[in-house]
């Protein structure tokens, strides 16, 4: 009977070891996750934003930089690049922009987020300046043209010769404290 007794205390001694192993393990992979993405260039995020020096751009390769605009469910804005692709030499730095109108009767606020694919070339794209740095908000019914610089780094791996830059625009209007949203803005909400 005390050998049982023992055993068993071993086995809930065990479990209660596995168990808080494992609730540990849940935190911790999170950025153990970001870690591994920014390490292996993994996920598609794009780490190298701000100011770049700029060196003379590589003329004798092209790369084609396709754009892509897409709203996350629920978000009626109309959102698209302004151009579809464009060439670009590596080191050169260039100016594109989306167009993005809020067909709603209220003012809306929404944050763009970014995707690299191929997912190596994200640690390759230098974004100078860029709409999903900030919030953007618009009026009802109200358009604009959103202008993204960014600039491809050299280094770029010689087989890769097409990057897809996917931006997904979320509504992030109900997101905002009561003390961010003015007056004017609750009276012309049609909710």
């Amino acid at each position: 009977m005390d050998n049982l007794r023992r055993r068993n205390r071993r086995l809930v001694l065990q479990l209660m070891l596995g168990g808080i192993f494992m609730f540990g393990f849940g935190f911790a992979l999170v950025p153990l996750y970001d870690v591994f993405c920014r390490v292996t260039g993994l996920n598609g995020k794009i780490t190298n934003t701000g100011p770049v020096a700029i060196a003379a751009a590589d003329t004798s390769r092209d790369v084609r930089v396709q754009f892509i605009g897409v709203n996350n469910e629920g978000m009626p804005w109309e959102f698209r690049p302004l151009l579809n692709t464009v060439s670009v030499n590596p080191g050169e730095m260039r100016q594109m922009a989306f167009f993005a109108r809020n067909p709603t009767p209220r003012r809306m606020v929404a944050q763009a987020i970014p995707s690299v694919t191929p997912s190596e070339a994200a640690q390759y794209l230098h974004k100078v300046s860029c709409f999903c740095f900030d919030q953007q908000a618009l009026d009802a019914d109200e358009h604009m043209e959103m202008p993204l610089l960014f600039v491809i780094d050299k280094k770029l791996p010689a087989d890769i010769h097409t990057i897809t830059l996917s931006y997904t625009l979320f509504d992030i209007t109900p997101d905002l404290s009561a003390g961010q949203i003015t007056n004017d803005d609750t009276q012309r909400s049609t909710l």
